[in-house]
């Protein structure tokens, strides 16, 4: 947690303080007033102020817990209000958007999708979408977002939403951010993907506790996201996580970066649709129901994707050697590869990667917030300027 500088004004020292409580509280969840103080290095009487002043504006409500335990008068835990500040959390995909209201403590209080075609990936098109379905939306639940998170799978300038390029969109300099703050009437943060898939992983999902990790997504395209440190790892200007464009066989499929050979055109949704037999246009459905059907018989996963499997593991192995991370996150399209070639992928690495055997082996793991983690990012996006200001 982060300390106010020295010589910072009361009131400084008292908004600082409460974001800090009221972050903890929306990431994780209810808790009493000594275990807050505790936590958060505060006297009681700090805390006191404080949960009152947030209860008495209905940010937090005090609760007697469900079980019990101990004699005597339980301690009252602490429970950020949902309704208290909402933001709304948009992930656009390759052929789906999905769009949610997420309420102080992480809480989904509903959402909506709708599929992408060609022709409906113009920029102008899906902003118009999204736009009229976040008020349908709103109107529906009775509730107004205060702020917006938005994930996209392009290079995206952070300061002001700029996708600098989304190729599988077909998509080149769009100014997202001021496009959508325009016609929604809030601010807008926008965020890579897999960049977002990370902070969803870190704050929610397999990496909580891990301050060195890596999230790669697998879609039509492959992404990666990097917490390093506790921090996001986001480069110059933003631009950080295209993993997916490192080569990893020299001459091979050309990529529509210009390369050939890179990580995705191996690895990515069309690669694994090959490797299954499937025409590489088939519905996800069908690649998850194949990739299922598979998981029972190990054998039958390494004759089908032994190459698959060899070029992935390539790219991990590049991936841990030159980051380090004491955790990998498989997301997207990979959360359904079987567990065997998940176990297979772990040896590989271990074997292969100086820095893995250094560090006594890197865990590699399933996205256990599976379809859902770009979209939970693309809260907690949102969310970051809003605590400050409930």
């Amino acid at each position: 947690m982060s300390t106010p500088t020295a010589g910072a004004r009361p009131d400084e020292v008292r908004r600082h303080n409460r974001t800090a409580l009221l972050r903890r509280l929306h990431v994780d969840g209810p808790s009493t007033r000594a275990s807050l103080a505790a936590e958060l290095g505060l006297n009681r009487s700090t805390i006191k102020a404080l949960v009152d002043g947030l209860a008495e504006s209905g940010v937090v409500a005090e609760r007697v817990p469900a079980q019990r335990s101990g004699a005597g008068r339980p301690s009252l835990l602490v429970l950020p209000q949902p309704q208290a500040a909402v933001v709304m959390a948009i992930d656009i995909r390759v052929e789906q958007v999905a769009m949610a209201m997420v309420g102080l403590g992480g809480d989904i209080l509903g959402r909506d999708s709708w599929n992408l075609h060609q022709r409906s990936r113009d920029p102008g098109e899906v902003i118009t979408h999204i736009a009229d379905s976040a008020k349908l939306l709103a109107d529906e639940l009775d509730l107004q977002a205060v702020g917006v998170g938005v994930s996209v799978p392009g290079v995206v300038r952070r300061h002001d939403g700029l996708v600098h390029e989304a190729p599988n969109l077909h998509w080149t300099d769009v100014a997202l951010g001021q496009r959508l703050s325009a016609v929604l009437k809030v601010p807008v943060q926008v965020g890579n993907d897999a960049e977002l898939g990370a902070l969803a992983e870190h704050v929610r999902g397999a990496a909580r506790g891990s301050s060195d990790m890596v999230y790669i997504s697998a879609d039509v395209g492959i992404g990666g996201g990097v917490i390093s440190s506790g921090q996001p790892l986001r480069g110059t200007g933003g631009y950080v996580g295209e993993l997916g464009h490192m080569v990893v066989r020299p001459g091979g499929r050309r990529c529509y970066c210009g390369c050939q050979g890179c990580w995705e055109t191996e690895v990515g949704e069309p690669a694994l649709c090959r490797a299954l037999a499937l025409p590489e246009n088939a519905p996800r459905g069908a690649v998850v129901a194949e990739l299922r059907a598979l998981a029972g018989s190990p054998d039958t996963v390494a004759h089908r994707l032994g190459e698959f499997t060899e070029w992935l593991a390539m790219g991990l192995v590049t991936v841990v050697n030159m980051l380090g991370p004491e955790l990998v996150v498989l997301g997207d399209l990979f959360t359904a590869l079987p567990e065997s070639l998940v176990d297979q992928l772990r040896r590989t690495v271990q074997k292969r990667s100086l820095v893995s055997r250094a560090v006594g082996g890197t865990r590699i793991v399933s996205s256990p917030l599976g379809r859902d983690a770009k979209l939970v990012g693309a809260a907690e996006l949102a969310f970051e300027p809003v605590l400050g200001e409930v």
